[in-house]
């Protein structure tokens, strides 16, 4: 980082003078420098170095707010290698709220950082013009189970080609790519409001997320059915949208601001009594609505209402009626979310549900807390890193000789299928989603 004079119109420069305004001061000066945060973060761990640690960042952005160093490429650098685990969250004894303060520090770099046009185009594409389109996420969809069904996938990785037109992450990832739909929750369930088994203990929406509902769209569907089970009525709001946790990661600020709005609408409209993420991603954003909008008072009480309502699946089907559910004789293991952990703090509920299941053995793993490595999308911008923490994380998982791999968040999901084929497991191992398990186990009861 430089402290040397930089011209006043510099990029540089006026991301210093943004992060000046915008960086939650009260979070900056709660950090203790105590370091209880390094053992529980990632990159630190990865590196050893202190400026890859959440205390390290927290150090830079604060000299950048009190205007003793004006940022450059290697602190935003540094911002956008910060997985965003919310980790150190849970590790810090004075509670600062470091997520908070990443994506203020990510916005700045997004808005002034140097950037090709290839990059803007991309960014523009995904974040603008895809996530918040139902109508274009469903084509999508349809281009991508076109390629899955046609055998064009197959010939690839079969033939090498896969190997000479995708990077190894890319290729990796795509060999485990769950099959694509353009059949969301709606059209599977065949409504949007779906009735209760037995007396309804009220009303919830269904949050069924962007490309949830094109690559996972079968788990949005057992997690409608499972809450009917569990005695609950079942809306699912056509005009919702996307949570803007990618965003907000991400550095669109804007419209990260812009999506909670539509989705509080959405939801509020519905007259529901409670909001159900089946994410952990999703749900860790959907409760930061009130932070985020804690300055625009037209929407700031109905921000509060829509937080307290929202709760993870496992949370409601853990409070409704016990689900009737059939043994699976396998040993089960569980992977958190870290945004389901350490963001809605969710981590009994989960675990309370597998152990529910008869005939199943459930086994922790070590240091099953700690990220997976995907975070996001962090799995393709750096995916070195990534892999080399989920490589250290099956190791662990191996230890456990465990049938079954649970976790609660599609991006945990797909790195644990990769994690899986990159340790050679797939022959003894499969990784499902905790609603999808739940959703077998009852299945086998109706037969």
């Amino acid at each position: 980082m430089t402290v040397n004079p930089t011209p006043q119109n510099s990029p540089w420069n006026q991301m210093g003078e943004q992060l000046k305004r915008t960086l939650d001061e009260e979070e900056l000066t709660h950090c203790m420098r105590c370091g209880f945060c390094l053992p529980a973060c990632p990159t630190y761990r990865e590196t050893g170095r202190e400026a890859a640690s959440p205390r390290g960042r927290i150090a830079l952005m604060k000299a950048v707010h009190d205007d003793l160093m004006i940022p450059d490429k290697s602190f935003s650098d540094q911002m956008n290698f910060c997985l965003g685990c919310r980790a150190c969250e849970t590790a810090c004894p004075a509670d600062v709220r470091f997520g908070r303060l990443l994506e203020q520090s990510r916005a700045a770099v997004t808005t002034h950082a140097p950037k090709s046009r290839w990059v803007k185009g991309i960014r523009r594409f995904f974040f603008h013009g895809l996530f918040p389109s139902r109508r274009r996420l469903r084509i999508v969809g349809a281009l991508i189970a076109l390629y899955q069904k046609s055998g064009l996938k197959k010939l690839l990785h079969k033939t090498g080609l896969a190997r000479l037109i995708m990077p190894d992450h890319l290729r990796e990832m795509d060999a485990v790519m769950p099959a694509a739909s353009t059949q969301g929750v709606v059209e599977r369930a065949g409504a949007t409001r779906l009735s209760a088994e037995g007396e309804s203990l009220g009303r919830v929406g269904l949050f069924r997320g962007c490309i949830m509902d094109v690559i996972f769209a079968e788990t949005n569907h057992n997690t409608a059915k499972l809450l009917q089970a569990a005695g609950y009525e079942v809306v699912i709001p056509r005009s919702q949208t996307c949570c803007g946790a990618l965003h907000a990661h991400g550095g669109e600020e804007k419209a990260a601001h812009r999506l909670a709005k539509e989705n509080i609408r959405a939801f509020k409209e519905a007259g529901v009594d409670w909001i159900a993420s089946n994410a952990g991603g999703c749900g860790a954003q959907l409760v930061e609505y009130p932070y985020m909008l804690k300055s625009d008072p037209e929407w700031a009480e109905d921000a509060r209402w829509f937080a307290d309502q929202t709760k993870d699946v496992s949370q409601l089907i853990t409070a409704g009626r016990p689900l009737r559910l059939d043994p699976i004789p396998e040993r089960i293991t569980y992977q958190d979310s870290c945004h389901l952990r350490n963001g809605m703090k969710v981590t009994a509920e989960p675990r309370a549900l597998l152990s529910a299941i008869p005939g199943t053995t459930f086994t922790e793993f070590f240091e099953g807390e700690r990220c997976c490595g995907s975070a996001g999308i962090y799995n393709l911008t750096q995916p070195e890193t990534s892999m080399s923490i989920l490589d250290a994380k099956m190791e662990y998982v191996t230890d456990t000789q465990a049938d079954t791999l649970v976790t609660s968040n599609p991006g945990c999901l797909l790195q644990m299928k990769l994690g899986i084929q990159r340790a050679n497991l797939q022959d003894h191992m499969r990784a499902v989603h905790l609603v999808d398990l739940l959703a077998e186990s009852m299945e086998m009861n109706k037969r």
